[in-house]
């Protein structure tokens, strides 16, 4: 059997070593291998155990007078790249505390308080965080679902990032490989049409639309009829949070969404900068524990289903999907966020999903081990990914149009940045070629001083250059500004608002029609601004909602 991945004891003092390895024992044994040493012997052993291929879920090591630990931890990456590191902090040194440094710079993932006592609040619950972390990026024992196709295939891609980024357990069997052969044969397939799913009910789906796939997590498919107090469209922070407060508060809340909720902070490795989460907290994470909220208040989820048309239908308004049902709504909320803008050049739109990705593809980061990276973009976004990208890939390349980051990246995502080793940032250039031989292996940069061409190679390209907000299906309908971001309250032009009153905050050119989150113009582009402007949305709306009830109550000629 394999041995059980390891959780390793940094700790000089005996007596804090002894205790901590039999507090933790006691709860992650069965599951864990536990090691205590000092800090003399750590270096050896983390070496002995990388070379005998044995799994670390976690190194903890106490900072030390000289801030050894903190060194032996920045250095477990480069061995070990998805084992958390994590720090020991004494509770009576909050000042000038080594964890502050170490968390901003990536050179920890996280830290335990000494003394940690209750244990269920201080260590059980931190740690079985840490280590549900971990879990993520590991290959699963069992799966619910299994992918059997081409890693390079843009089809196998998408289905791969949905699964991923609905936090679903699952496994890619390359089809021309005997597990994966033998997996076709057993699904009752002979590889012609690809990719095949396999599902851990027994159900085959074979190249599955998004819909289907949507309908196999449990999620209904019809939404014709669908008559509801809300209706969001969007489920990004801003569209969930607005999902949650209503709900919450007894409106009958429904949710679509063209793909699966989250939005680009879906995508997001690790926010660090979110309230209430001082260790950080993935986009995926936030995601579905939001998605979760949602749900058990009673809100209903219509997913990978497109909205083309918006309406007003006396004093309700409808939406119109994609396949033609129409969900009617007393308000809506417009949560449709922004896409990628495109790069623009031929020979990298043809490997999209071979090696191209638009957004993070967090799913595809522990695949890329050893191999060159190339994320193009300045923003928050582009530097959460590198940083996720470098625990696995050999080096990551960050190409801005900037000289610098300075101007587009929060401060602490800079200074993590300069301080891993295996990510250089290049400005000033441009991509504008790539090619390799049925997928990506190589791109060429561009300076845009002086127009000298570099071709560096790259495994996988990540494009985060800027946004395009959600809002062409709207062009007709809602007041925008020249790039399409929907115009509200104040910003409204007298000769669109037809009503009597004034247009209420966050209020489009529809009466009832609400923007919130970054298809705002305006928006912050930060998930706490979207997710508040998701709730004040709601409380915005309960006015709205009792003015036309108290319109519908007057008596004719009132």
């Amino acid at each position: 059997m394999t041995a059980p991945p390891l959780i390793v004891l940094v700790v000089n003092d005996v007596g804090t070593r002894v205790q901590l390895d039999e507090d933790l024992n006691r709860r992650f044994g069965a599951d864990y291998g536990l090691l205590s040493v000092g800090l003399d012997d750590a270096v050896g052993m983390l070496d002995r155990l990388a070379d005998g291929g044995r799994p670390i879920a976690a190194v903890i090591a106490e900072p030390m007078a000289n801030m050894s630990g903190v060194d032996l931890l920045a250095g477990v990456r480069a061995r070990h790249a998805g084992a958390r590191r994590i720090l020991l902090v004494e509770r009576a040194e909050w000042r000038h505390h080594p964890v502050r440094r170490a968390m901003v710079l990536g050179q920890v993932d996280g830290y335990l308080f000494i003394p940690w006592f209750p244990r269920e609040q201080w260590l059980y619950l931190p740690m079985s965080e840490y280590l549900a972390d971990y879990d993520r990026t590991r290959a699963q024992d069992q799966v619910a679902f299994e992918v059997i196709g081409s890693a390079w295939d843009r089809r196998s891609q998408q289905l791969r990032d949905i699964l991923w980024r609905a936090s679903i357990p699952f496994r890619l069997l390359l089809s021309d490989s005997p597990a994966g052969r033998a997996a076709l044969r057993q699904a009752g397939q002979d590889g012609s049409q690809l990719p095949v799913l396999r599902v851990h009910t027994g159900m085959v789906l074979v190249n599955p639309t998004d819909l289907e796939l949507i309908e196999e997590l449990g999620f209904p498919r019809d939404a014709a009829g669908v008559d509801c107090d809300v209706a969001i469209v969007g489920a990004g922070p801003s569209g969930l949070s607005a999902a949650v407060y209503a709900a919450s508060e007894g409106l009958r809340t429904t949710i679509v969404d063209p793909s699966v909720p989250g939005g680009q902070a879906g995508t997001s490795s690790m926010i660090r900068n979110y309230l209430g989460f001082p260790r950080g907290i993935s986009g995926a994470e936030l995601t579905n524990r939001a998605i979760e909220q949602a749900w058990l208040f009673g809100a209903e989820f219509f997913l990978a289903q497109q909205a083309v048309r918006l309406e007003a239908h006396g004093a309700g308004r409808r939406i119109t999907l994609a396949g033609g049902a129409v969900v009617t709504a007393r308000a809506v909320v417009l949560a449709t966020g922004v896409t990628w803008r495109r790069l623009g050049v031929s020979s990298i739109e043809g490997l999209v999903g071979a090696g191209v990705f638009y957004g993070a593809a967090g799913s595809e980061a522990a695949a890329l081990s050893g191999l060159p990276v190339v994320v193009i973009g300045g923003g928050n976004s582009a530097g959460q990914a590198a940083v996720h990208l470098a625990k696995w890939a050999a080096e990551v390349t960050i190409v801005i149009r900037r000289p610098s980051l300075t101007a587009t990246m929060s401060d602490y995502l800079i200074r993590e940045i300069e301080s891993t080793a295996n990510i250089t940032v290049v400005g000033g250039r441009q991509v504008v070629d790539g090619g390799g031989s049925g997928h990506l292996e190589w791109v060429t940069l561009r300076a845009r001083d002086s127009g000298l061409l570099t071709t560096v190679p790259a495994a996988a390209l990540f494009v985060m250059i800027g946004a395009e907000p959600s809002t062409q299906w709207l062009s007709r309908t809602l007041e925008r500004d020249e790039h399409g971001y929907l115009l509200t309250g104040a910003q409204i032009s007298p000769d669109r608002w037809k009503e009597d009153r004034a247009p209420l905050y966050l209020e489009t050119s529809m009466p009832g029609v609400f923007a919130v989150g970054d298809v705002s113009q305006g928006a912050s582009r930060r998930v706490a601004p979207s997710i508040g402007s998701g709730a004040v949305a709601i409380q915005v709306i309960h006015g709205y909602l009792e003015g036309l009830a108290a319109a519908n109550a007057e008596p004719a000629g009132g």
